[in-house]
C-alpha cells in the first residue's frame, strides 16, 4: 500500500512487545499489529490515547522499520514536555500495554523505489524517523540506490539510530553518512560542527557518485526550508524534493 487516507484505513488495538532508548528524548515502541498491513518507507501511523473520562488525544507518529517486517513497527518518540501524547509513552507506557493506532497513512514522503539515481536524506533530531526506514529498507531489499543521509543533532549522544548508522555506513559501500552537531564539536573528520546551511548540504551531496534524483527532508519548519533551498540550488526540481515538517 503506497498511499491511504484516515477514511480508509481502521482503528486497531497493537501491544508494545519492546521498549528501547535511543537517545536521551527518544524511545522506541515495538508494536505487534493485531491486523498486520503492507506499507512503504515514508509512510506513518495515527496514535490516539483516551483517558478514563473519556477525552482523547492523537498524534502522529513516522514509522522507524523497514517494511520488510510488517508484523511489528516501530515508533522512535521524542518526548516533548508540554506534550498530550509523548509523555505517557516515555513515563508510563510498559511492555504489554495495548496502543490504538491507525494506519499507514501518507502517500507524499514515499521511498521512489528501484533507481538508477541517488537519494539524498536530510534529517534533524526526530525527523530522521521516516529516513531510517528508508535506509533500513534499502539494506534488506538489496535495492542497488546509492544514498546520503546528513543528520542535524545537538550532540553526539542525541544523535538516534547512531550506532546502527554507523554499521550501515561501514556494511554498504554506496552509503555516505555525516552528522553535524550544533552543541558540541565533530566527533568524526566527515561531519560538521554548525547548524546545516547550503554548502553543508552540497558537500555531502557531492559525496555520491552521481547528482542526486530526489531528496527527502524532514525537521522543524525552519530546518526543512533551508534544507529545501539547498536542494534546490543542487539543480533538484521541486517536485523531487519531499518534505515533512514537525513543530511547526
Amino acid at each position: 500500500m503506497t498511499e491511504a487516507s484516515a477514511a480508509t484505513v481502521r482503528w486497531q488495538s497493537c501491544a508494545i512487545v519492546e521498549i528501547g532508548t535511543r537517545t536521551p528524548v527518544i524511545k522506541s515502541f515495538f508494536l505487534r499489529l493485531s491486523d498486520s498491513f503492507d506499507y512503504t518507507a515514508g509512510q506513518h501511523v495515527d496514535v490516539r490515547l483516551t483517558a478514563p473520562n473519556g477525552y482523547t488525544a492523537m498524534r502522529s507518529y513516522s514509522i522507524a522499520s523497514a517494511p520488510s517486517s510488517p508484523e511489528i513497527i516501530e515508533l522512535a518518540i521524542e518526548r516533548l514536555a508540554d506534550g498530550e501524547v509523548s509523555p505517557f509513552f516515555h513515563d508510563v507506557a510498559q511492555v504489554g500495554d495495548m496502543i490504538e493506532l491507525r494506519g499507514p497513512l501518507g502517500g507524499h514522503f514515499l521511498w521512489p523505489g528501484l533507481s538508477n539515481k541517488p537519494v539524498l536524506l536530510i534529517g534533524a533530531g526526530s525527523g530522521v524517523v521516516p529516513l531510517m526506514s528508508m535506509i533500513r529498507y534499502r539494506k534488506a531489499s538489496g535495492e542497488p540506490v546509492p544514498v546520503a543521509l546528513l543528520l542535524s543533532s545537538r550532540s553526539w549522544d542525541y544523535v538516534p539510530f547512531r550506532d546502527e548508522l554507523l554499521e550501515f555506513e561501514r556494511s554498504l559501500p554506496d552509503l555516505a553518512f555525516a552528522v553535524t552537531l550544533t552543541r558540541e564539536p565533530a566527533m568524526r573528520r566527515s561531519d560538521f560542527s554548525r547548524r546545516v546551511d547550503g554548502g553543508m548540504i552540497a558537500e555531502v551531496a557531492g559525496r555520491l557518485a552521481a547528482s542526486p534524483g530526489c531528496a527527502f527532508v524532514c525537521g522543524s519548519s525552519a530546518f526543512v526550508d533551508v534544507a529545501a533551498d539547498a536542494a534546490l540550488a543542487l539543480g533538484l526540481e521541486a517536485e523531487a524534493i519531499k518534505t515533512e515538517r514537525y513543530g511547526a
